[in-house]
């Protein structure tokens, strides 16, 4: 009798395993769609809201960011599900947050006592400052998995909320019995840069002229050549790797001093010194690394006297139902301006509501594949003659850098976006704006304290203003100390006042930090 290599047995069980898993979870997520339809309407129905706010991206990446473990304070702005006084909240982070940026949160619950909110929830810590996401510290934790399973009241249906949903989440899912809103990581290849290229494509929507699903330099030269021969006044082309996230994983290759006769030879010479890659610290070889690993595209560079570079986010839920919960125009910064900043909100009226249109049928196309909760599409738009032309670029099947910032207006609000309209208007019909960002930063406000933030803000009328429904919410508070980082959405009854708001604020902390 033959007996198969010990490798093949342990590969055997491995895919036995993982094909388990998948059961498993897909009857979880069966029966969130039950509690969806039954539990979420109702405000007074006792249910636990059990948030991850993990960034299990790629960690090579994510550490090039300032502060990348603060990022998991963004998802505080769902402590404002409080409001609804039957409602738990479990929020587990890398490490402990400060007491003060808790209460500055909780203070902003409309109708509820902080004393009242502070009983329903639940922080929890793995005291792990380490490199490795929070979910994979939450795995390496069994008593902590314990103690999450423990604080879910026994009458309360619950659920995960992700920032990202990968199988280390599916694994914690499964570990704590507990749905994930967010979408099955066997899709999560839908949202790669090429899948999405094909899936525009699908849903006939313009994208960049360019070449998908590249793995070598060889496959990047013949690209950047076709690229150029099907346009000979083209001065740059964009290379994206596949799962690259907020424009770190970009590059772009510049064909400035080209030879007339543009050869492969000259090209494949010519790419370490010509491809300038947008993560700062991030080498040419460990880019071309993860695109051998992950694959990656080139696109054409649009140019344009009128560009903007606005977002649609969509949300599929439980029962199929596609939503469109916001668009942006995003700010972009770094080399070449690929790299997200900050946004304001809504998108501009003349193009928001045809985003929206192109949202809903990328969102009815993601849905044929299953794709459930959050995601988001970037576009590039620019302006011919009298007309908008609009570019989809890519897909973020997972919460985002616009998530927190409209989480935030409309739980403070009680309003929604009406993406035929391309407005906002909160519950007593006035219309709200904002101006968002993840990285206001300067070393002047390097040592400043959440204690010291929050104190300024106040003698500086800062705050958000409840009875205004105007100010500024700060979020990364925690960063502010050692990286001189900050984030925060500036809420006005105009573009302008907005506006006004972000500035005031720079300025005020400009004056401060010098201080």
């Amino acid at each position: 009798m033959l007996v198969p290599p010990k490798h093949s047995i342990s590969h055997t069980k491995k895919a036995a395993f993982i094909e388990d898993e998948r059961t498993h979870f897909q009857l979880l997520q069966q029966n969130f769609a039950a509690q969806f339809e039954s539990v979420f309407p109702d405000k007074m129905a006792p249910k636990t809201v059990v948030i991850i706010p993990s960034l299990t991206l790629d960690g090579e990446i994510l550490q090039k960011i300032d502060g990348i473990n603060f990022y998991e304070e963004r998802m505080l702005c769902l402590l404002m599900l409080l409001r609804m006084p039957h409602t738990h909240i479990l929020y587990i982070t890398s490490m402990p947050i400060d007491p003060a940026i808790v209460d500055y949160y909780l203070h902003l619950l409309p109708g509820i006592t902080t004393y009242h909110a502070r009983q329903r929830l639940t922080l929890l810590s793995c005291f792990d400052a380490s490199p490795k996401s929070l979910t994979e510290k939450i795995l390496e934790r069994p008593r902590l998995i314990q103690r999450i399973k423990a604080a879910v009241p026994h009458q309360h249906l619950a659920h995960l909320s992700c920032f990202t949903v990968t199988e280390a989440e599916r694994k914690l899912a499964l570990k704590l019995h507990l749905p994930i809103y967010g979408c099955d990581p066997d899709l999560l290849h839908l949202g790669n840069k090429s899948n999405s290229r094909k899936l525009f494509r699908a849903c006939n929507i313009p994208v960049p002229y360019g070449v998908e699903d590249l793995h070598t330099e060889k496959d990047l030269v013949e690209a950047l050549y076709h690229l150029k021969q099907h346009n000979p006044r083209l001065r740059k082309a964009v290379v994206k790797v596949n799962e690259g996230f907020s424009g770190d994983g970009n590059a772009v290759f510049s064909f400035a001093s080209l030879p007339i006769q543009c050869s492969k030879e000259w090209l494949l010479e010519n790419l370490p010194r010509k491809l300038q890659i947008c993560a700062t610290g991030l080498t040419y070889a460990t880019f071309m690394q993860k695109m051998l690993e992950e694959g990656g595209i080139a696109e054409e560079f649009i140019e344009s006297d009128v560009k903007f570079s606005p977002s649609v986010q969509c949300r599929i839920n439980p029962l199929g139902k596609v939503e469109i919960i916001s668009t942006h125009d995003q700010r972009l910064g770094g080399q070449n301006g690929q790299v997200f900043l900050g946004a304001t909100f809504p998108a501009q009226t003349a193009y928001a509501p045809a985003l929206g249109e192109m949202g809903r049928s990328i969102a009815k196309e993601l849905r044929t594949y299953g794709v459930l909760g959050r995601f988001a599409v970037d576009f590039i738009s620019v302006k011919e003659g009298d007309l908008w032309k609009h570019y989809a670029i890519e897909i973020n099947l997972r919460k985002g850098g616009t998530t927190h910032p409209y989480l935030m207006l409309q739980f403070l609000t009680g309003g929604e976006y009406n993406d035929t309209e391309g407005t906002y208007r909160s519950a007593n019909g006035q219309q709200r704006y904002y101006v968002c960002t993840d990285n206001l930063r300067s070393k002047a406000y390097k040592g400043l304290t959440p204690h010291d933030l929050i104190d300024i803000a106040m003698c500086n009328d800062l705050l958000y203003d409840g009875s205004m429904q105007e100010g500024v919410i700060f979020h990364l508070i925690s960063a502010l100390s050692q990286y001189g980082k900050l984030g925060m959405v500036c809420i006005g009854a105009s573009p302008e006042k907005a506006e006004y708001y972000y500035q005031k604020t720079v300025d005020v902390l400009n004056r401060e930090g010098r201080h």
